[in-house]
């Protein structure tokens, strides 16, 4: 559904559609997050970034990505790294819920049209209650993000210090919840990542935890919120991003623990299988080198990046519910069933249809792009393909490429990280401005497969 907004500027009259709207609010958040990361003030060493690396860093900031080309912790001032902070926050709340809970907070009235935005920046499923909705996304990061912060502090306090050990906790923590995996840990070597606290219990567990909470999605949250253990009362899209997540956690964590680690201390494989395969959907933090995987586990790798979160959580790619759906199309049409069903539920046609077209977007898309920048830039299809499906599904996990790209390549994943963060379908309805009306034509069959 689309609700136009009018506005008089100079007695030109704009039209905007609500997805046009959340198009336009993230592009320019970018451009202002780079506009100050491009200032003396941001780096270390004054001279200021240039405008593409800004604007590169800016863009996975605020697309919760995690793809850098400069090393965070090395290259950005304290200015700097507070800038691409709030980036991250914004980005993982999304522009526009921020920019409801001020309006909210300094008591003005939220409009209807205001509403309507809200609830399709974040795939609520109607408009009523939207502003509770709201107030819970708040609150519940809130408790997220103190939570990681406290337990993560003693960590960081016993090797940075007091304050600086509490700025690594607020960064880390922040940057879990939202999905982004950006880091700080450049003073064990340039994009290190979380690899020296590979075998520390709380900050594996605490990330983990964090991850995986931001990529649930704030209307399953207020699900569980609201209906405790009762599974019955889950809504089915609760039903599905739940087990779906569980699913996707344990079957690649059975895979690293037995084919990619196995070298590794008991503890250590351990929590570096549920690590790597908590973060690959969603974050990009990782705790053992990307480089020492096998062709397989890296393929595992780029399926789980493409796979993502939650819809309306902080995580990127198609979906889970986009898969699930997909899948279970496909064991109805073995069964020569009708219609499609999930946990007792019949799905409706139209959102196959748009689970299909997704699917499609996103996989010409990363593969396109890859296949791009392996012949610019003579680099190893697989490797770009794990880059490119890092960049479309905001994970930030990366073959260490990225940094060494041109610009043309560098742009290539700037637009990838930017569709992969405001979903594939708001591109798309924020492109069609009209819905042609047409009769129907006549039916008649085709074969496939």
């Amino acid at each position: 559904m689309k609700f136009n907004i009018c506005m008089d500027i100079q007695k030109f009259k704009i039209k905007l559609t609500t997805f046009q709207i959340i198009i336009y609010a993230f592009a320019l958040t970018i451009l202002l997050g780079a506009a100050l990361l491009s200032l003396p003030i941001s780096t270390n060493d004054g001279s200021g970034a240039s405008f593409f690396d800004a604007l590169f860093t800016s863009t996975s900031a605020v697309c919760v990505t995690g793809l850098v080309v400069k090393d965070t912790w090395y290259y950005w001032s304290v200015f700097g790294k507070t800038v691409i902070l709030l980036l991250i926050q914004i980005g993982g709340l999304g522009i526009v819920t921020v920019t409801l809970l001020i309006f909210m907070l300094s008591g003005r009235k939220i409009s209807l049209s205001q509403r309507m935005i809200m609830k399709d920046a974040i795939s609520a499923d109607r408009v009523g209650g939207i502003l509770r909705l709201t107030s819970f996304i708040l609150k519940l990061t809130v408790i997220f993000e103190t939570a990681g912060s406290l337990i993560m502090y003693p960590v960081f306090s016993k090797t940075y210090g007091a304050l600086k050990g509490l700025g690594y906790a607020i960064f880390h923590s922040v940057s879990a919840f939202c999905n982004a995996g950006f880091d700080l840990m450049g003073s064990y070597g340039d994009f290190s990542s979380l690899c020296p606290y590979k075998d520390n219990i709380v900050v594996n567990l605490t990330v983990m935890a964090l991850i995986v909470s931001g990529g649930l999605g704030f209307s399953t949250w207020k699900d569980i919120s609201f209906n405790k253990w009762k599974r019955h009362r889950y809504s089915l899209q609760s039903r599905a991003v739940l087990f779906m997540t569980i699913l996707l956690i344990l079957i690649p964590a059975i895979f690293f623990f037995t084919v990619e680690f196995d070298a590794l201390p008991v503890r250590e494989r351990l929590l570096s299988s549920f690590f790597q395969s908590v973060t690959t959907r969603t974050a990009g933090f990782n705790t053992q080198s990307l480089d020492a995987l096998s062709d397989n586990g890296k393929m595992i790798m780029i399926i789980l990046m493409l796979i993502g979160g939650a819809p309306g959580s902080t995580a990127g790619g198609m979906k889970v519910t986009t898969v699930i759906v997909l899948v279970a199309s496909a064991f109805s049409t073995f069964r020569d069933n009708d219609n499609t069903d999930l946990f007792r539920r019949t799905v409706k046609n139209e959102i196959i249809k748009k689970a299909a077209a997704l699917f499609f977007m996103y996989s010409t898309l990363f593969i396109s792009a890859a296949m791009f920048i392996s012949r610019l830039e003579n680099l190893p299809i697989l490797t770009c393909l794990f880059e490119t499906a890092s960049a479309i599904g905001t994970v930030g996990l990366s073959l260490g490429i990225t940094p060494t790209l041109s610009a043309l390549s560098g742009s290539i994943l700037i637009l990838l990280m930017f569709f992969g963060r405001v979903g594939g379908l708001t591109v798309v309805f924020a492109a069609i401005t009209y819905k042609p009306t047409r009769g129907k034509y006549p039916t008649e069959d085709i074969s496939v497969g």
